[in-house]
């Protein structure tokens, strides 16, 4: 028997969840035909076959969660045909998923009547969407992602049943589940930075009353942190403890921190130094979409050289954000306020963003964060028209 591990599914995390076998145990495969569906915390992914043969055992049934490296499935396989297909296992998904210079088409398969592809097949499972019911709006008539993401949006909320006192004063209940996908990468990442960082935050406001109207913040928080680096770029950085050294880089890629009903994930912005304002706001229209559909490239979830969480779109004014290692610092912005301050004439009401910064102190001294900070905050004091 031959055995296929799972590999490195492109983003260098240790496991995935199955969602979905093709095949049974005593099936035939070819080569490359779609033999597993695997969750990671980017994406819902087809695993193809690494041969051409009989599967004999699938170690692991929907719901598992299987380590990288660790034995998926089982194959009987030709002698003959072995020889050729000797190194299929040790690539990764996108590796063995190319021929020559062609990528395999990833096969439709008819679901109710409805042509839909083996990846979206499993999306529709995990979000619960009768794929009978949809209009398929792709060539063809073939289901789209966006076909399946608008049906789970609209699907109707099953209604509260009513409630009388007693029923109020009865004890919360709930049911443990498993964390899984991107909320276990979460707690991983997590908890990884607890054990490796010695966190320090300092907080401070930046007065924003000189700014055209129309300014993107995003995109001034973004610009910034170059500001920041550039007066003091120790905290545009990377720390290694083992080996007790860091690298300051030249340039800049923010690693965004992006909420989602999945969990939390950081995207990575690239070359933020030398972008014009529009390449920006473009560049994070691209990221949440990617971040949307589950379809964001695995090079941009890491490599990172400093970290941006902009959560006061939401609430709360000052943070104590978490560094994912080996970067040293994180910038969170809280919800801007209008605030009476002392001016010439009296007082006047000027608008204010709040600043947190969380940075490494192995790797960092306070006296660095505090003039990264006050760089950010004179940069963001400026008119700026032209962003």
């Amino acid at each position: 028997m031959k055995i296929f591990n799972l590999p490195d599914l492109g983003e260098g995390l240790p496991d995935a969840e199955i969602i979905e076998w093709y095949i049974s145990a005593g099936n035939d495969i070819k080569l490359d035909e779609p033999l597993v569906s695997m969750e990671t915390a980017k994406a819902v992914v087809d695993v193809p076959s690494p041969y051409t043969g009989e599967v004999t055992r699938l170690f692991g049934q929907p719901g598992d969660i299987i380590t990288t490296g660790s034995p998926l499935a089982g194959f009987a396989i030709d002698d003959d045909a072995a020889d050729g297909q000797e190194t299929a296992d040790t690539g990764t998904v996108v590796g063995s998923m190319e021929t020559s210079d062609q990528v395999v088409r990833e096969n439709l398969v008819a679901v109710s009547g409805v042509k839909v592809t083996p990846g979206l097949r499993a999306l529709a499972r995990k979000l619960k969407v009768n794929l009978a019911s949809l209009s398929p709006s792709g060539k063809g008539g073939v289901v789209t992602r966006k076909d399946i993401e608008d049906a789970a949006s609209e699907s109707p909320q099953i209604p509260t049943a009513a409630t009388d006192s007693s029923a109020l004063a009865a004890p919360a209940t709930g049911a443990w589940e498993p964390v899984r996908g991107t909320r276990r990468t979460m707690a991983r990442v997590m908890s990884e930075s607890h054990a490796q960082v010695v966190p320090t935050s300092i907080m401070d406001d930046a007065d924003i009353h000189l700014w055209a109207d129309g300014q993107d913040m995003t995109v001034r928080l973004l610009r910034s942190l170059w500001a920041g680096a550039q007066a003091e770029p120790g905290l545009n950085a990377w720390y290694d403890a083992a080996g007790n050294r860091r690298v300051i880089h030249k340039g800049m890629d923010v690693g965004m921190a992006v909420d989602t009903p999945d969990g939390l994930f950081a995207a990575a912005l690239r070359n933020v130094h030398t972008s014009s304002a529009a390449d920006i706001r473009n560049a994070l229209t691209r990221l949440k979409q990617n971040i949307a559909s589950r379809s964001i490239p695995p090079e941009d979830l890491k490599d990172y050289t400093i970290m941006l969480s902009n959560f006061g779109m939401f609430a709360g004014r000052y943070a104590t954000p978490v560094i994912t290692p080996p970067c040293v610092s994180i910038i969170a912005a809280g919800k801007a306020r209008d605030e009476v301050v002392p001016a010439p004439q009296g007082f006047e009401v000027h608008r204010i963003v709040p600043l947190s910064l969380t940075f490494d102190h192995r790797a960092c001294t306070g006296g660095e964060a505090a003039r990264f900070l006050k760089a950010m905050i004179d940069d963001l004091g400026l008119p700026r028209s032209e962003i």
